[in-house]
This record gives structure tokens, sequence and C-alpha cells, in this order.
């Protein structure tokens, strides 16, 4: 019984180290009934349908990779011509990122990120709760303008460094701080299935006074590294220390993908809605930058601030008086961690002329992204340009400003002994290291498969199979897909996730009469909403690898976060966003449902 329960775990183990190629191969052979037996261009478009989303969920091949297979299957279907295909892999949505990342890289590469961060955390000042919404603002409102993890990357370092001066400050006057802050949540306080803090571990006496006591790891626990190189020392001077600790480190994360909806190029989800409408409903106006920050930014705010302050009750405690005392009465950890934020400040120095001229082109092109077309008044290109109106775009701007920073003299010209040296805001190389290369071909393939599915029929088929749902109130219908969409993008990526369900939640908006943004703008923004678990987006990754939290600590807080900003996108699309974008009607540039051009395979 041992021999075949030892043979059973070598299979097991082998069946698992090599369950992605079976992924790879088994999915195609399930799904051939679709195209063989059921024949017709509308079950082929969704054999390929269906392949990619299996493999975009599991991840089974790169992202990038599984974008080209309606480049390879289409044409082998005759569902749609190789150029043609090969025509939709570029829009105009790869030029207005390669804009945004030309200002990504020069922000990070002249340090204007770092000011930026430390001077918001400087404002707010360094009471744990005040440092957390100081950084929280400072990672949301970077992400507005550059990826979330991008964001991320940059402020993460800070937080890490500030983190290990608290965990190296001497604990002075703990009982007089625990009774001007008040307990912590105890009955929240997180399992931990590694490092420090046990739930079974008990406090270890040692010389110090009773409020001193210290928490460490078992000596039989083995010390850890974290995946960035730094050692994790397995010891906090208390619980509610770690704690605080795992609530800094959950802010960063949580708070770039909200700040990151707040802007059409804040995330990849967004510009991919984006372009999808002006793809396949090019008469649709009202999806413009101005219109955009006007409905996401009061939603970014709402989701920012009630998530603060349900981190601030879980992690550092549920008396918020603290927040409020005298700025004299600082305790030792808060005098360290002011000290560390000075000192990061400092070395940074005045600031630069590349710093200046980034922040100025920065500027700059959100003022003529928020007045190109505005909505309430005529825009610069339709006053400047009124001969070419509807020629320039968002993608526009971005370009001109962002090859700007490959012209532009990052310093005064300098004679050396090869002659006049010459340097660029930003180079080449470092413009590829900051480019997503795969995001740009992930989301190729998503337009390419959205226009297989209306070429084929696909979209509509789907539509009218989901026709039922336009019985129910149309509140209902949107608060479900924006749960499905939730729940999807914590297991894939966001992009996958919004390429799969935009082909169609369109026609099914369009098959119950429904105005297509009334479903889709909230959708496109719970796919950013991925916070239960590490793996869910890359930036949750970089958070969970400085070595403070556990996946059970991510779900618990991650659960409160996904309600309170689904919450806040449904309040916002019921009240403002109906007279911003007329949701309450049915558009003139959506077409009129039809039932019976396709009925069934």
């Amino acid at each position: 019984m041992t021999k075949l329960f030892d043979m059973m775990k070598r299979f097991l183990r082998v069946v698992w180290n090599y369950h992605n190629l079976l992924i790879i191969i088994l999915t195609p052979v399930l799904l051939l009934p679709l195209p063989l037996v059921i024949q017709g261009k509308v079950s082929e478009c969704a054999f390929v349908l269906c392949v990619m989303a299996v493999y975009w969920l599991t991840e089974a091949l790169p992202l990038a990779a599984t974008a080209l297979f309606p480049a390879l299957l289409f044409p082998f279907f005759g569902i749609m011509k190789s150029s043609q295909v090969a025509g939709v892999y570029f829009k105009d949505f790869h030029l207005l990122l390669i804009g945004v990342i030309c200002l990504a890289t020069s922000i990070e590469k002249w340090g204007l990120h770092r000011r930026i961060a430390l001077s918001l955390v400087t404002l707010v000042g360094v009471n744990p709760g005040w440092l957390m919404l100081g950084f929280m603002n400072s990672c949301a409102f970077l992400s507005m303008w550059v990826q979330n993890t991008s964001a991320v990357a940059m402020v993460m370092p800070i937080v890490e460094a500030i983190i290990q001066q608290i965990l190296n400050a001497e604990g002075e006057g703990e009982q007089r701080q625990a009774a001007m802050t008040g307990t912590s949540n105890l009955g929240l306080e997180l399992e931990e299935t590694e490092g420090p803090c046990e739930k079974n571990e008990e406090p270890i006496r040692t010389n110090k006074e009773p409020d001193e006591m210290e928490y460490t790891i078992p000596e039989e626990a083995p010390s850890q590294t974290n995946v960035i190189g730094q050692k994790i020392e397995g010891r906090y001077r208390s619980k509610r220390e770690h704690m605080m600790c795992k609530g800094l480190c959950l802010s960063i994360t949580y708070s770039s993908s909200i700040g990151g909806i707040a802007t059409l190029p804040g995330t990849s989800p967004n510009l991919i809605f984006s372009e999808y409408i002006h793809q396949f409903y090019p008469e649709c106006t009202s999806v413009n930058f101005g219109n955009w920050i006007v409905l996401c930014l009061p939603i970014s705010i709402i989701a920012l601030l009630l998530s603060w302050i349900w981190l601030h009750w879980m992690f550092i405690g549920s008396d918020f008086r603290v927040l409020f005392r005298p700025s004299g009465e600082r305790s030792e950890r808060e005098t360290a961690t002011a000290r560390v934020i000075e000192e990061d400040y400092n070395t940074l120095g005045p600031t630069s002329p590349q710093e200046v001229v980034t922040a100025f082109i920065f500027i700059l092109m959100v003022v003529l992204w928020v007045f190109r077309d505005p909505g309430f008044m005529p825009g610069w290109a339709s006053i400047f340009l009124p001969e070419y109106a509807g020629y320039i775009s968002d993608a526009t701007v971005a370009l001109l400003l962002g090859l700007v920073f490959f012209i532009m003299p990052a310093h005064k010209p300098s004679a050396d002994k090869q002659g006049i040296k010459y340097e660029a805001m930003i180079s080449w190389k470092e413009f590829q290291a900051c480019m997503p290369w795969e995001v740009a071909l992930l989301v190729g393939g998503g337009f390419a498969l959205a226009e297989g599915t209306q070429v084929s029929g696909l979209s509509s088929w789907v539509a009218n199979l989901l026709s039922p749902l336009g019985s129910l109130p149309i509140i209902a219908t949107v608060t479900i897909a924006c749960v499905l969409v939730t729940s999807v993008t914590e297991l894939a990526s966001n992009a996958a996730t919004i390429t799969i369900f935009l082909p169609i939640l369109a026609p099914l908006a369009e098959a119950i009469h429904v105005n297509p943004l009334y479903i889709l703008i909230p959708t496109t923004l719970c796919t950013s909403f991925a916070f239960l678990l590490p793996s869910s987006n890359p930036s949750n990754a970089i958070v969970f690898a400085y070595g403070h939290l556990t996946t059970t600590d991510m779900v618990k807080a991650g659960i409160g976060v996904n309600v309170i900003s689904v919450l806040a996108v449904l309040l916002a699309v019921t009240t403002w966003g109906i007279p911003l974008f007329d949701l309450d009607t049915y558009p003139d540039w959506a077409p009129t449902p039809s039932t019976s051009n396709v009925t069934g395979w």
C-alpha cells in the first residue's frame, strides 16, 4: 500500500511539473468538436476564443504568444484574411502607450517620482495612519499617468526603507503610546503561515520591561530571504508593529490599482476599452480623456479614502482619534520615520533641470489631453485645426511630447576630449527597458479576436443567447457583470480579462437595448480590481516579494477593498455617470438590435 501511495505521489508530481504542456495539448483536442461537428464560422471562431481564454486564464503559454493565435487560426478557418488580421494588431492604442511610456521613462530616470512621493508623504506627517494615506496618495497619483507596476516599483523601495527604520527603532514609551493609539483589532489579526508572529507563538520575555515584550520566530524556524534579495530577520518587536508593516505594504499595491482607473492611460484595461469603442463604435465621441477623468477621479478618491479607513482599521487600530494628536507628541518610532523621510528627501538635492523639463512636459500633456475635446466647450483641436476635425487623438498628443524626450538635450553642451557631448532626456535603450511589449502584443491579439467575433457572427450569437438578461433591471445586469469580471481578473491578467469580455458584453448590451457604455464602463473599471492574490497582478507580486505578507493577509484585506471599489463604481455609473454619458438612452451610434441574423450555430 505504501509503495502504491509513493507511486501515486510521483505520478502526480510529474503531472504537475508538466501541467502547462498538458493544458496546451488537451485544450484544443477537447474543443475540436466545435469546428468539426458543429460546422460554421460561429463555431470556428468560438473554438479560437475558448482556446485563447483557457490559455490566458491558466497562462499555460505566455500571454503574448497566445495573442498571436488569431493571426494563425483565422486565416485557416477562413474567418479573416491574414493581411486583414495583421492590420488589426496595431492601433491608436499602441501610439498612446508609446508616448506615455516615454514620459514614464523620463520620470523614473531623473527621479521625479521620488520627489513627488516624498513631498506628498511629508505633507501628511509620520503618524502611521497619515503615513499610510500619504503613500496611498503618492502611488495613486503616479498610477494615473504610468503603469501600475511601474508606480509600485517606484514607491515600494521608499516604503521598505521606512519599514526597516521602524523595525530598528527603539521602543521607548510603548505603554504611553498604546494608551493613546488604542488597541489593534485582535479579532482581525491575520494568521501567519511563515515567519514571525505565528498564531500559536508565545511572547518571549527578555530583560526588558513588560511593555517591550518581543515576538520572535521559534528557534527551529529557518531564516528567510525575500525574492528581492533582502534578508528577513524574522523578528518584530510587537504584533502591532508587524501589522503596521503589512498595512503599509498592502496600501501601496491597492492604491496603484485604484489610482490607475482615474485616467484613460492609467491602466491597460482602460486603454483597451477606449480603443474598442473607437474601433466598433466610431461615432461615439463621449469616451475621451476629459469625460473619463470627470467620471473616474471621484471613484478613485472615494475608493481610496474608504480603503484607507478599512486598512487602518484592520492593521493599525480602530481608534482614529490618534490621527488628530498634536504634532509635538511624537513617539520614537515616528521620530525615526520622520528622520528617514527627511534624509531621503535631502539626498535628492535641489530640483534638477531634467526634473523641471519632465514635470513641464507631463503637465502640458495632461492639459492638452483634457482640452483636446472637453465636451463642455470647443477643444483646441477644433479651434486650431477645424478642417481636420477628428483627425487628432490623445495618441497624437502623447506621441508628439513623447518624441520630445528623444530630442531635447538632458545637459548643457559640454566640451571634452572627443568634442561636444550630447545626451537626450531618454535613450531608446532606456525606453525599451520600460516599454511593456507583452501588453502591446496582448492588446493587439485582443483587437484581432474582437474583430473576428464580429465578422464571424459569434458576438451576435452570444448576445442572443444572453438576451433573457434583458428582463432584469439594468443595475442587476451591471452588478452581475462587475462581480463576474472582478472574480475572473483575480485569476487572469487584467488585460486578458477585459479582452475576453468586451466582445461578449457589448453585443449583450445591444441585444437588451441598453447603452453599451452602461455595461462596458463599470466592467472595465472592475477589471482593475485584482486585490486578493499575489499572482493576481504584477503590483501584488512586487509588494509580496518584500516578505512582510502572506497570501492570507492579502485575501482578508482584499475582500474588503474589492467590495468598496465595486460599490464606488456602481454608485458613479448610476448617479453622475448617467448625465455625463447619457447612459439612460440608447445612442444613435450603436446599431439597432437584430435577432434575425444569427439564431444558432
